[in-house]
């Protein structure tokens, strides 16, 4: 498939991002990885380590291993090692979310989304290295997040403890991105059926195919929580679902085709700026913009979503590709030092961040990934 910016988006990849961040977002004293650095690309001193971090730039580097470089394994080991022996609290009570910087508690909390990106880390890891004892993290993972996590409902889990009184679909759409990465890598058939439950969740109770819209903060039982709050959409949420359940339908056989297509339509037409093409931040239930601005991420799933659309349609991705790998390298990525970012601009296009945070490393390597794929005269990883 013909793609203008391919050899741009992998010589970023390959030749900046991954050398840099191997060599400047390590902590080498205390192990684990930086949390973000200065604008001008020295370490920002963050006094802590947040655990969706570790697991972020864990995956990362796994799957630059998978895909070929040279230095990934031991890297992902690194914070592998860091994330299991200063971050688990033991199978009563999971991952602590925040750590000092030398490794200390700071904040115990179980929290869901941490411990989806900490078996989707794992899942990677095993993927990449074959190490035994990566597997069995994937299992005392999720064995914690059914034990402790799980609704007394049984639908879906809680977001933390103790319990908030409300709940995300977000981190259950990360665990149903975890269950995939994870049956990917073993087969196994727990993970398959966490995977289809959290599908069905959100044919059930996340999207609503009247608007075309996936809501973001729900009551206990599953309605959206009223008032302006509750009609918040993230163009960029419907964009990840979009490519979550592709794989899903790709890998599980899981059907939800007019769910992708109406998730991925509602974005394109309100969510996406008719002027520089960036993907809105926040829109309102009825496509009115509330948050012009765009920060990285939102971009990298517009990629994603257009991988889905070919993979289950046969659309052409080649304008989204086109325009949105442009917008990445010639805005967010033109930094310096190369390989790293500026991770948000307003609607303005003027630029917002005051650090480079390491957590944007693991949206635009999976996008980028997917691009290289379905784009390769012959496939990868």
């Amino acid at each position: 498939m013909p793609f203008r910016h391919r050899d741009a988006v992998e010589r970023w990849m390959f030749r900046a991002a991954l050398p840099w961040w191997a060599a400047h977002g390590l902590d080498r004293q205390h192990g684990g990885y930086v949390e973000h650095m200065t604008l001008d690309g020295r370490d920002g001193a963050a006094p802590f380590k947040r655990t969706r971090v570790t697991a972020r730039q864990i995956y990362v580097f796994s799957h630059a291993h998978v895909l070929g470089f040279g230095d990934g394994a031991e890297l992902a080991r690194h914070g592998a090692d860091f994330l299991t022996t200063r971050t688990w609290n033991g199978p009563q009570r999971g991952f602590a979310r925040l750590l000092t910087r030398s490794g200390g508690e700071l904040d115990p909390t179980p929290d869901l989304y941490d411990h989806a990106f900490c078996l989707h880390a794992f899942a990677w890891l095993y993927r990449a290295t074959g190490d035994a004892a990566a597997r069995d993290w994937m299992h005392r993972t999720l064995d914690f997040i059914e034990r402790g996590l799980r609704h007394p409902s049984g639908e879906g889990f809680h977001d933390e403890l103790p319990p908030p009184g409300r709940r995300q679909q977000n981190p259950h759409m990360h665990l149903a991105e975890a269950a995939l990465a994870s049956h990917a890598a073993t087969g196994e058939q727990r993970f398959a059926d966490l995977a289809r439950e959290l599908a069905a969740m959100f044919a059930r109770w996340f999207f609503d195919p009247t608007s075309a819209t996936l809501g973001e903060l729900f009551t206990e039982d599953w309605q959206r929580i009223p008032g302006d709050e509750g009609r918040r959409i993230e163009p960029g949420h419907h964009l990840e679902w979009a490519w979550i359940l592709a794989c899903c339908r790709r890998d599980l056989g899981i059907d939800l085709s007019e769910q992708i297509r109406a998730a991925v339509g509602f974005a394109e037409r309100y969510g996406i700026d008719p002027v520089s093409r960036a993907t809105f931040d926040v829109v309102r239930d009825d496509g009115v913009p509330l948050d012009r601005g765009s920060r990285t991420w939102p971009n990298t799933e517009r990629l994603k979503a257009a991988v889905a659309m070919l993979e289950l349609d046969g659309t052409d991705p080649t304008t989204v590709f086109d325009e949105t790998c442009a917008l990445l390298l010639e805005r967010y990525l033109a930094h310096t030092p190369e390989g790293t970012w500026m991770d948000a601009f307003d609607g303005a296009g003027r630029p917002l961040a005051k650090t480079i945070p390491a957590s944007t490393l693991y949206h635009l390597f999976l996008a980028f990934a997917e691009v290289l794929r379905v784009t390769a005269a012959r496939p990868i990883g």
